[in-house]
């Protein structure tokens, strides 16, 4: 145990003296007396809780290593021995890009966790690239029963309308591998003099790095990509140290050997090659800035710069911890539900309940882009969509203290991405409890009689973090104790920049000598399954209007009486909300039952967000992310529209493989299993409050009430 650990586990044990200290003097009262001492409302929550974990909490529960393997060896057995490990694989070859849990059908899935049917087949996806075939393609194969595999089948028509074009795939690691060896052994030494000049070049180029833009290329079919090349600062974000130089690489064809450098970008001037480049140079028609090196750049670094002070505030439990994580599936007094990593679209949680009530099947992630401004060719095309990429894929282990509490239950993910055999990461997810520092209601008054009463806030929290090059996405799911579930995402790391020249300040802001810190924005995709008291439910908004109205009273004056407005949603085209357009202050979806007033029992969906729309509607490459023209958009349910995006668009978003804009076709959703999708952004703002009271039980959930 180190010492840094040591000094923690005693701070924490100082606290919780200190605590039960206190308590016990509270408890006995100071002076003996009981008059002075306030009254704490009786717990509902006992000290030891009976956790109970269903059976089914398997049904959504990500692959195991065991599943996994039994998976790749039954593949490996059915597609023959030409198979090659992703991991060193060439576009020629054929290989196994992923295998992950194939999500059942939620008609199966109800009857099991509902009327205890028996439970649907456990099945693996897997994504195949067939690239030594005639026709190279990806196919997409169904495996199952697991957790011993008997049988596969094609699902690549069923998901996708057709076959899918081998330039769509996602680029494998040993892609990126052959493009910078293409980069540094074949074609940069042919512009050594000028890099030497300016970047403090040497053969080999071990103090350079590149880094990968998308779309690849301006029409379907295309795979050129625009690389940048910046300092490889050593413990520090080199995304900061951009050089000027920028390379278009077409690696379209299957043989590496192939390759080709179509276009050059060096600071401010674009050439054909590297070649024309130098004798451009050796000729002393390029006007080169020297770009210093920082070194290790430590400066650079999010590692502190001074020395640790006085050890922070920190959370823990006096009674143990209130919740409890059983293989996927979490269990509090108040909340239940499934939890897993798509290995793409990453977060998402299943089987929702609030008290037992089941409020939502999913809630997942989608998707998330960012899009990027510039005046250099790699910062003006860039359109990152994270999902292609991996949102579970570049997964990252979370640093206890840092991502989370000290004291927070963590979670391992089994996956199986580009190798042979699964690997595991650690601490890929983790569960704790936090005090909101608000109450979560309270009133106070001293106008007819006295009296004091509040609710604490403490909520559960789920969290994954994702790295996406120089980003990182905190996800983070929130349950509230009034039944409420939140879910938001927090964007850090470093920024993205270009070499600075010209009129660069229009696109952003200069963050160091010849660095432009490069406009940029980001926008999530999440879909939201929620099933309010059954299957069928209706949308319903609510708003707010001023009625001129005759006094009743004194005829002769008029007023403007606020009143509710109600109107029920019918179609998909009704309950889809543009972003920047006009939608109901409230909107929620009802069910057919009712409370004792009639009142019809519902869900309300929010949508806070200060994102514009992610492009325009006119971009070539808009289809492929339509789900960001909705600030929110309520769709029917169906089994054949599992997600609001595909992991091929990236690379064609041109013809892109799913558009989400084509689930909008005026189908009728009064009375459906229906299907929300929520478009989240960052910004700041301001926000407003309109109330109208909701019939809500009276009584305060569980938790530490006081009066007095």
């Amino acid at each position: 145990m180190n010492q840094k650990t040591t000094l923690v586990l005693l701070a924490l044990a100082v606290i919780t003296i200190f605590a039960l200290v206190c308590v016990l003097i509270a408890g006995r009262g100071g002076d003996g007396g009981e008059a002075s001492q306030p009254h704490y409302c009786p717990s509902g929550t006992p000290s030891v809780q009976p956790w109970t974990h269903p059976g089914q909490n398997q049904l959504f529960a990500d692959l195991s290593r065991e599943e996994l393997t039994a998976v790749m060896s039954f593949l490996t057995q059915k597609l023959g021995p030409d198979l090659a490990d992703a991991a060193q694989a060439r576009p020629s070859d054929n290989c196994i890009f992923s295998v992950e849990l194939q999500l059942p059908p939620k008609a199966a899935a109800l009857a099991h966790l509902d009327r205890r049917s028996p439970p649907p087949a456990r099945e693996a996806l897997a994504i195949v690239f067939f690239g030594g075939q005639p026709q190279p393609n990806v196919t997409e194969l169904v495996v199952g029963p697991l957790p011993q595999p008997s049988y596969m089948r094609d699902v690549t028509v069923e998901r996708h309308g057709g076959p899918l074009p081998y330039y769509r795939r996602p680029v494998l690691l040993r892609e990126y591998l052959d493009i910078d060896q293409m980069i540094f052994n074949r074609e940069l030494p042919q512009a050594a003099g000028v890099l030497h000049h300016c970047c403090s070049y040497k053969q080999g180029g071990g103090n350079l790095v590149t880094m990968t833009t998308a779309p690849r290329g301006l029409q379907s079919g295309d795979r050129a990509t625009w690389f940048g090349l910046y300092y490889n600062i050593s413990g520090a974000g080199y995304y900061l140290h951009p050089v000027g130089l920028e390379l278009l690489v077409d690696h379209k064809a299957l043989d590496p050997a192939q390759w080709t450098i179509q276009k050059v970008f060096f600071q401010g001037r674009y050439y054909e090659s590297l070649a024309q480049l130098e004798e451009q140079f050796e000729a002393g028609r390029v006007n080169v800035v020297v770009i210093p090196n920082n070194g290790t750049g430590g400066s650079w670094s999010l590692k502190s710069q001074v020395p640790p002070g006085p050890t922070p505030p920190l959370q823990f439990h006096p009674q143990g911890t209130r919740f409890s994580v059983q293989g996927s599936r979490v269990t509090s007094s108040l909340w239940t539900f499934s939890f897993g990593l798509g290995a793409f679209s990453g977060p998402r949680i299943f089987d929702i309940r609030f008290q037992g009530e089941r409020l939502a099947y999913e809630i997942s992630l989608q998707e998330a882009v960012a899009i990027y401004g510039g005046n250099t060719p790699a910062a003006m095309l860039t359109r990152y969509m994270d999902g292609c990429f991996g949102m579970g894929k570049f997964a990252t282990p979370l640093t206890r203290g840092v991502d989370c509490p000290y004291l927070a239950t963590y979670v391992d993910w089994h996956f199986l991405l580009e190798s042979q055999a699964p690997r595991t990461l650690h601490d890929a997810f983790c569960v704790f409890e936090q005090n909101k520092g608000l109450p979560l209601r309270r009133h106070h008054s001293d106008f007819i009689s006295q009296y004091f009463g509040g609710v604490v806030e403490t909520v559960l929290v789920f969290r994954s973090v994702s790295t996406l090059l120089n980003y990182d996405y905190v996800w983070d799911m929130v349950f509230h104790p009034n039944g409420a579930i939140e879910v938001k995402f927090h964007a850090t790391g470093y920024i993205s920049s270009a070499f600075f020249f010209g009129t660069a300040q229009k696109y952003g802001n200069q963050v160091r000598e010849n660095t432009l810190g490069t406009v940029h924005t980001h926008s999530a995709h999440y879909k939201v399954d929620l099933d309010v008291g059954g299957l069928e439910n209706w949308v319903w908004a609510e708003d707010m209007a001023f009625v001129p109205t005759t006094v009743p009273w004194s005829p002769e004056h008029q007023i403007q009486r606020l009143q509710v407005t109600r109107k029920q949603l019918e179609t998909e085209e009704q309950a889809a909300f543009p972003l920047g357009g006009a939608s109901p202050r409230y909107l929620y979806l009802a069910s057919k039952q009712s409370n004792k007033w009639g009142h019809p029992r519902g869900y309300r969906i929010q949508t806070v967000s200060f994102a514009g729309r992610p492009l325009p509607q006119n971009s070539s490459t808009e289809r492929a992310i339509s789900w960001g023209r909705y600030q929110l958009a309520v769709t029917q349910r169906k089994e054949g529209e599992p997600s609001s995006t595909s992991i091929y668009n990236l690379n064609d978003p041109w013809s892109p493989t799913l558009d989400f804009s084509d689930f909008i076709n005026n189908e009728t959703i009064a009375g459906q299993v229906s299907r929300e999708g929520a478009c989240g952004g960052e910004g700041g703002g301001r926000g407003s409050k309109h109330e109208p009271p909701h019939s809500l039980p009276s009584q305060n959930p569980p938790g530490v009430c006081r009066t007095h």
